[in-house]
This record gives C-alpha cells, sequence and structure tokens, in this order.
C-alpha cells in the first residue's frame, strides 16, 4: 500500500455533475445510465475511496507514533548508556584522586555550632547579681579583660570566706565575698577602647536577656548601643591611639 503524502480529511467531493467531469461519466451513460445517476455513482465511488484514505493515515499516523516512539527510546538508551560510561570514569578519577590526596578528601563530622558567640562565657557574680538587681553595672565585665577577670577570681573564689546578703524579701542568704565587691581592675565606661566596647555589647545583651529582663528593655538598650557604633564618630574611635570609645560618645552630640 502506497504511503499517503496528505491528510485525506480535508478533501471536499467534487461536482461530478459539472461539464469538467463529462468524460469520467461517459462509461457509465453508456451502461444506461443518465448523467445524474452517473454523478451519483461517482460520487459513492469517491466517498468510499475518501474512507478508505481516511482510514489508512489514521493508520499511518499510529504507525508513525509507534516507530517514533522506539527511535526515541532507542536514543534514549544509548545516552544513558553513554551517561553509565561518562560516570564510570568520573569515578574511577575520582577515586584516583583520593587515592593521591588522601589529605585532601578526609571527611569533616558535621557538629553543631554555637547559637551565638557569647555561649560559654563566664561573667563576674558581681556583675549579674547587679543586673538582677537593675543596678548600673560597668560594660568593662564584658569585655575580653573582664571575662578574663573573671576566670581568674572564679578559680580563687574557693579560698574566700563567706559573707551575709540580705535578699529583698528580707531572708540572709551567704555567698562568696567575691560576689559582692566589684573588680580591682573595672575601667569606667568612659574610658572603654572603641573595640572593647564592641566585644561586649552581644555578651552584654545575651546577659541581660539570660538574667530575665523584659525584652523591650533589651531591645531599647541593644538598639541605642547598636546606634552608637552605627553612627559617624565611630568609625574614627577604632583607629590606633585614637581617644576611647568614651570620648567620641561624648561628642556624638556637640555642644
Amino acid at each position: 500500500m502506497n504511503r499517503l503524502l496528505f491528510d485525506p480529511n480535508g478533501e471536499v467531493c467534487p461536482d461530478f455533475t459539472s461539464a469538467f467531469y463529462q468524460t469520467s461519466r461517459a462509461p457509465l451513460v453508456a451502461l444506461n445510465n443518465t448523467d445524474e445517476h452517473a454523478a451519483v455513482l461517482l460520487q459513492a465511488v469517491w466517498a468510499a475511496t475518501n474512507a478508505a484514505q481516511c482510514i489508512q493515515w489514521q493508520t499511518q499516523l499510529a504507525a508513525d507514533q509507534v516507530q517514533a516512539a522506539e527511535q526515541q527510546c532507542l536514543v534514549d538508551e544509548a545516552a544513558d548508556q553513554q551517561l553509565q560510561v561518562r560516570r564510570l570514569a568520573d569515578a574511577a578519577l575520582d577515586d584516583e584522586e583520593r587515592k593521591k590526596n588522601r589529605l585532601k578528601h578526609i571527611p569533616i563530622p558535621k557538629r553543631p555550632r554555637p547559637s551565638r558567640a557569647t555561649a560559654n562565657i563566664l561573667v563576674s557574680d558581681f556583675a549579674l547579681r547587679k543586673l538582677d538587681k537593675g543596678h548600673y553595672v560597668e560594660i568593662y565585665y564584658w569585655t575580653n579583660k573582664g571575662l578574663a577577670d573573671a576566670r581568674l577570681t572564679y578559680r580563687a573564689a574557693e579560698d574566700e570566706g563567706m559573707v551575709p546578703n540580705k535578699t529583698a524579701d528580707g531572708a540572709t542568704t551567704w555567698m562568696p565575698a567575691g560576689a559582692t565587691r566589684p573588680s580591682t581592675t573595672v575601667v569606667p565606661d568612659s574610658n572603654l577602647e572603641a573595640f572593647e566596647f564592641s566585644q561586649a555589647i552581644p555578651r552584654l545583651v545575651a546577659s541581660l536577656t539570660e538574667r530575665g529582663w523584659d525584652h523591650d528593655r533589651v531591645h531599647m538598650l541593644a538598639g541605642f548601643w547598636g546606634a552608637l557604633m552605627l553612627h559617624r564618630y565611630w568609625a574614627p574611635c577604632l583607629a590606633p591611639g585614637y581617644p576611647p570609645a568614651g570620648w567620641c560618645l561624648g561628642h556624638f552630640h556637640p555642644r
């Protein structure tokens, strides 16, 4: 069966009664048929032929789809085989690379990191008691020097005596003597270096939160200190030999 090149579904039956088809009607008229009857016979033949061609066209389309799917399957299989070959080659190269450079490919274990930079710091008991009472306390206690001083004080706490202390409800409690007196090396806020101020503020904010301060108060203080460190006069305070941060802070609002 010859392959159809065009879709027969869109073809229109010719007008076999026209003079153009007189030659086609002549053999039928010779068999004692009228021109009209001959035209009807020609139309019937054309309709039957067109119907058969439509069926052939649908069968042809289905066969083409099956063939295209089979060809695509072959193409996909070939591509998959090439991919597998490439992966095997890459795996072999990676394995060779790992053998040559073992140190480069040592697995690094995943461990949880601290939730914030202030984790596991030891702050002076004296400073924390000040926070608990809502009293003023120097920022120095949260600087690197202040934390180092707190560690030294903590190591020597066992050698100190206990002193009585009255709580807010009038009860008497006993605590180490070091927790009731300030550090001997404390630096006033006005004499803090700018980098010390920057070290201390995140830790101090964390301590305020841990000691139960209201969120609004902590947020207000954090915003205030953050605004100071973002001020245009702050950057020069970080330069070596520049006056302490307290001096810079005093010049934020010139009189």
